[in-house]
C-alpha cells in the first residue's frame, strides 16, 4: 500500500497552527501534517529546495492549506508561484485565512485557488472547517491517471 500524503498547512500564528492540527487529529485523517511557518519554507517544502529530503523521498502533498498574510513572502506569492511552477501547478491550494477582504478573495481565485475558506472565528466552527476541508481534500478528491501521487493513498 502506497504512503498517505502529507497535508502541508502554511501558517505564521502558533494558535492557528495548534488549533488546526488538533482539528486534524481530532477528524482521524491519517495523513501526515507538514507545517511551513512562512512562504519560503512553503515553497522550499513544494519545490524541494534547501536541505530536504530528495525528491523520491517526498511526495507532494494532497493538499496545501495557505495564509494569506504570511512572513517573507505572502500566501499569494505563493500561490502564483505554485501555479506557474509545472512540477506542482497541480497541488490542490485552499486558502485558509481570516482576510475578509475582496481584493484577496478575487486575486486568489485569479491566481487559480481550489477554495477560499475565512476561518470562522468559534472554536466548534473552526474544528468543523478544519474537518470538512481535510476529508474533502485529503480523502474525498481524486487525481487523474498520470497526476503525480494519483497513484498514492490519500485517505484515512
Amino acid at each position: 500500500m502506497s504512503q498517505l500524503r502529507p497535508i502541508l498547512l502554511v501558517e505564521d500564528s502558533p494558535n492557528d497552527i495548534e488549533l488546526t492540527l488538533l482539528a486534524l487529529e481530532r477528524s482521524r485523517l491519517a495523513n501526515p501534517v507538514v507545517v511551513a511557518r512562512d512562504g519560503v519554507e512553503a515553497l522550499d517544502i513544494l519545490q524541494r529546495r534547501g536541505n530536504l529530503p530528495s525528491e523520491g523521498e517526498v511526495q507532494l502533498p494532497a493538499v496545501v492549506l495557505l495564509d494569506i498574510k504570511l512572513p517573507r513572502v505572502d500566501g499569494l506569492e505563493v500561490l502564483e508561484q505554485i501555479r506557474g511552477d509545472a512540477r506542482i501547478r497541480h497541488v490542490p491550494v485552499v486558502m485558509l485565512t481570516s482576510s475578509r477582504e475582496e481584493q484577496d478573495l478575487v486575486r486568489s481565485y485569479g491566481l487559480g485557488v481550489n477554495a477560499f475558506v475565512v476561518k470562522p472565528v468559534g472554536h466548534r466552527e473552526f474544528f468543523e472547517a478544519i474537518r470538512d476541508i481535510g476529508a474533502f481534500w485529503a480523502v474525498l478528491n481524486e487525481l487523474p491517471l498520470g497526476h503525480p501521487g494519483a497513484e498514492a493513498g490519500l485517505g484515512a
